[in-house]
């Protein structure tokens, strides 16, 4: 893994190598291919954090899949602004469907907490949350994340998809904000 890299003025040092990433994703994409094996589930990709982490997933999983894309948005720089906006919405028939929406990171569980009742009205046949990061200590809302890559405390990372004002998301290894 590399050094400590700066990004749009922030000093960022390594946190989550490429390999162990790789390595997580493989595993959840076995399990994955268990749980819904003969049930072709469609994979809601949340843009634009999820999107290499949803193809690396998707490539992991052995079952017939499906995929869609999404992008909900309450982030503004390094903290998030309280509000969910859908800037992209689902427009899939998802009644009977088995979904499994794809997000980069569980913060405070905001986003999540204001789409979940949004896509149950669409009538799927299950829902699942498979999320490469969650922040345990920073959730304020109870969403249910059944498939989950790595914890990590309350502190701001880049990188794999994740971005700080919209650098960084080319790195293939996570980076955490650099505060010392």
């Amino acid at each position: 893994m590399s050094t400590s890299i700066t990004v749009n003025g922030l000093s960022f040092r390594p946190y989550i190598g490429a390999g162990e990433i790789q390595a997580r994703i493989q595993t959840m994409g076995r399990q994955i291919s268990l749980d819904y094996e003969g049930k072709r589930p469609l994979f809601l990709a949340v843009l634009n954090g999820a999107f290499m982490f949803t193809a690396d997933l998707m490539r992991a999983c052995t079952i017939d899949c499906e995929i869609a894309f999404i992008r909900l948005a309450s982030y503004d720089g390094l903290s998030s602004s309280g509000q969910v906006k859908t800037v992209i919405g689902l427009e899939e028939n998802l009644k009977g469907r088995h979904v499994i929406i794809i997000e980069d990171i569980v913060d405070s569980g905001k986003t999540l907490s204001a789409f979940l009742p949004q896509l149950r009205e669409k009538e799927p046949a299950s829902v699942a949350v498979a999320a490469l990061l969650v922040k345990p200590e920073a959730l304020e809302y109870e969403v249910p994340i059944h498939y989950k890559g790595f914890e990590i405390p309350s502190e701001f990372v880049i990188g794999y998809g994740l971005d700080y004002d919209g650098l960084g998301r080319q790195l293939p290894e996570i980076y955490q904000l650099d505060e010392g």
